[in-house]
C-alpha cells in the first residue's frame, strides 16, 4: 500500500504536540466511502518496560468479515508513552506494515481514537491524515469528553460530548458488556461510522477488525514475527472473548 506522505516522529513531547495542531486543520469529518468490501483492523502489541513495537494491519473481506490479509511490522522507538500522542510511538511501526499491505482497505479501524482527544488528533485521525483513507477511531476507553452510560442492549449509544459539541459515540457491540468508543477518524461521517462498527461487530465486544489486529498483535510480539506478510500465525478465531 502506497503511503505518500509522512513526517519525523523523533519529536520532542512538545514538538509533537504542536505537530498535531497543525495536522489537525486536515482532518475532514464527511466523506463518501461508497460501497465496502474491505475493512482493516489496526493494532500494535509491546511488552511493559520494552521499546520495540510490534504493529499489524488485519483485513478482513465485508460483509462477510473473512481474514483476506494480515501483516505485522516491528520497530524499535525511543518515544515514551504518552496518552494524547500514541502516534509518535506507535506510528514507525504501523507505516512500515501498511507499506507491506498487497489490499486496499476501503475503510481502516484503529484500536484508538479520532477526534475524540484532547488535540482532536488521535491515532485514527493522524493516520488517516498520512494514509488519506477513511478511519475510525474504536477504542476500550475514553480519553476526552463526557458520555452518559448507553442502554444496556446491542446497538445502544450515546454521544460523547466536549464543550458541546458531539465528538463521538459510545456503542454497545454486545448485550451488557461495556462500549465501545467510536470517533470519526478521517474522511467518514460518525453515523456511518457507528454502523460499520455495529455490523463488523460478531458476539464480542470488540468489532471483527479490530478484534482480529489484537490477537495477531499480541501473537507478532510473542512469537518475535515482524517481517513478511503474514496469512496464517494463528487462527481466524483464537480463543479469548475481547
Amino acid at each position: 500500500m502506497e503511503i505518500r506522505e509522512t513526517h519525523p516522529f523523533d519529536l520532542t513531547p512538545g514538538e509533537a504536540a504542536h505537530l498535531q495542531e497543525a495536522l489537525r486543520t486536515r482532518v475532514r469529518l464527511t466523506g463518501d466511502i461508497g460501497e465496502v468490501t474491505l475493512i482493516a483492523g489496526v493494532d500494535a502489541s509491546y511488552a511493559k518496560g520494552s521499546n520495540d513495537i510490534h504493529a499489524v494491519v488485519v483485513v478482513l473481506s465485508y460483509p462477510d468479515l473473512a481474514v483476506v490479509e494480515r501483516v505485522a511490522a516491528c520497530t524499535e522507538t525511543a518515544f515514551p508513552y504518552i496518552p494524547g500522542l500514541l502516534t509518535f510511538r506507535e506510528g514507525p511501526a504501523l507505516i512500515r506494515a501498511f507499506r507491506k499491505l498487497v489490499s486496499e482497505p476501503d475503510v481502516i479501524f484503529f484500536d484508538g481514537q479520532g477526534i475524540a482527544h484532547p488535540r482532536r488528533l488521535g491515532i485514527a485521525s493522524h493516520m488517516g491524515v498520512l494514509l488519506d483513507r477513511p478511519t475510525v477511531g474504536v477504542a476500550k476507553s475514553l480519553l476526552v469528553g463526557t458520555v452518559e452510560e448507553p442502554g444496556p442492549g446491542r446497538g445502544s449509544t450515546a454521544p460523547i460530548l466536549r464543550d458541546g459539541e458531539t465528538i463521538g459515540m459510545a456503542v454497545r457491540t454486545k448485550d451488557r458488556v461495556k462500549p465501545v468508543y467510536v470517533s470519526v477518524g478521517h474522511r467518514i461521517d460518525l453515523s456511518r461510522a457507528v454502523d460499520l462498527v455495529l455490523s463488523a461487530a460478531r458476539g464480542y465486544r470488540l468489532p471483527e477488525p479490530t478484534r482480529q489486529a489484537h490477537l495477531f498483535a499480541n501473537a507478532a510480539r510473542k512469537t518475535g514475527v515482524g517481517e513478511g506478510r503474514q496469512t496464517a500465525l494463528l487462527p481466524p478465531d483464537a480463543p479469548g472473548e475481547i
